[in-house]
């Protein structure tokens, strides 16, 4: 007998593809989606792949919870508000769909007197802050905290030692690092992985929390302007305009592929290894935004260099990348799209896509609350 699989957001980016994936290894696919508006747009377009089934509900009711368990074996909890500047101005918002979505999804669980095979939760890297460093005069591993202000005002866009005012060399991030996150993003996504990791233990249902780095692939909503960065770029230069870089440019994130992501949940689902563990995925590379704007404009065939503001916008990390040392032991997971193979796929798909550059309406809120600097 196949599984019956529910994800939750299973309409959206990620959730799309994982949904795809389950059809294709001949589970029952149940999608919850509450089609939000901010990704879906008004008229409810939903990239539900067919053989699936699609219930429109929010995840935070339990009702709906209840009626879409009904003979599932496997959960992955893919429903979240999405976006970290966006998440500190609209802090109920943020805290009443992540982490009340998941406490009402973790409640319908404890209730089942039927075995949940696996419960696969992604979640977040924006909980380190800043990544790991390393301190150059004698290699000693330095963590920091978020550059403030006066740091910025002080030229030192780069994370300098406290000790020995240093400027710090990145290193790869392990899971074993401090949580240092403050935004309410990166909370919310923290408490996503304790509240889970706690109660599966409680009541006995297999939980692995996946740490995504910066998720990038096709259908990553260009409407969206809290979304991936290389998707906010791709929808200003679709309608003419330079994509915005704040700072200097030379901050860097770590980009993977949602192929890889998928991936790495599968291979979650059938690890009883994994069970009760917190794993990065990500590409284990460090890429430069400024860089990343310019291939986007590459890719589409614009003559057009990104706005390089010199602006700090507050809370910003200045870099963080994966260490994949621990999905490597534990699931097996090699990251296998490679950069310069994938742009030009989402490019290709972007020219397709429903597009709205809201990037200027975001900008312009996070100003008037002095987020920008």
């Amino acid at each position: 007998m196949s599984d019956r699989v529910l994800i939750t957001g299973g309409a959206g980016f990620i959730g799309s593809f994982v949904a795809e994936h389950f059809l294709e290894t001949g589970c029952d696919v149940r999608i919850l989606d509450s089609l939000d508006p901010q990704v879906h747009g008004t008229d409810g377009t939903a990239s539900t792949p067919a053989g699936a089934e699609l219930r429109i509900a929010d995840v935070r009711d339990k009702e709906a919870l209840r009626a879409a368990l009904d003979g599932v074996s496997i959960v992955v909890h893919c429903a979240a508000a999405v976006g970290v500047a966006q998440s500190l101005y609209r802090v109920q918002h943020y805290v009443d769909v992540n982490v009340g979505g998941t406490a009402a999804l973790l409640e319908v669980l404890a209730e089942r007197r039927t075995a949940l095979r696996k419960l696969v939760l992604p979640t977040s890297m924006t909980g380190y802050g800043e990544g790991l460093y390393r301190r150059p005069s004698d290699g000693a591993l330095r963590r920091v905290e978020i550059r403030t202000e006066d740091d910025v005002r002080a030229g030192a866009w780069e994370p300098v030692d406290p000790d020995t005012g240093e400027i710090l060399e990145a290193v790869p991030t392990p899971e074993s690092a401090e949580l240092r996150a403050k935004n309410v993003y990166a909370l919310t996504k923290r408490y996503q992985e304790e509240l889970a990791l706690s109660l599966g233990a409680l009541y006995g249902f297999p939980v692995v929390c996946l740490r995504l780095f910066n998720v990038f692939g096709p259908r990553q909503s260009l409407r969206n302007p809290y979304t991936g960065v290389l998707a906010i770029f791709l929808s200003r230069l679709l309608e003419g305009r330079s994509p915005v870089v704040y700072e200097d440019g030379g901050q860097t994130r770590d980009f993977v592929s949602v192929h890889d992501v998928v991936r790495a949940i599968a291979r979650a689902v059938e690890s009883e290894t994994a069970n009760g563990c917190v794993l990065n995925i990500g590409s284990g590379r460090p890429r430069g935004i400024a860089d990343v704007a310019r291939d986007a404009a590459g890719l589409l065939g614009c003559d057009v260099e990104p706005t390089i503001t010199g602006e700090f916008r507050r809370g910003d990390v200045r870099h963080c990348f994966a260490d994949l040392t621990q999905s490597r032991a534990v699931l097996g997971f090699e990251p296998e799209a490679d950069w310069g193979g994938m742009p030009p796929r989402i490019v290709e798909w972007s020219r397709t896509a429903p597009v709205s550059d809201r990037f200027a309406d975001a900008d312009r809120e996070l100003r008037e609350r002095g987020l920008v600097r």
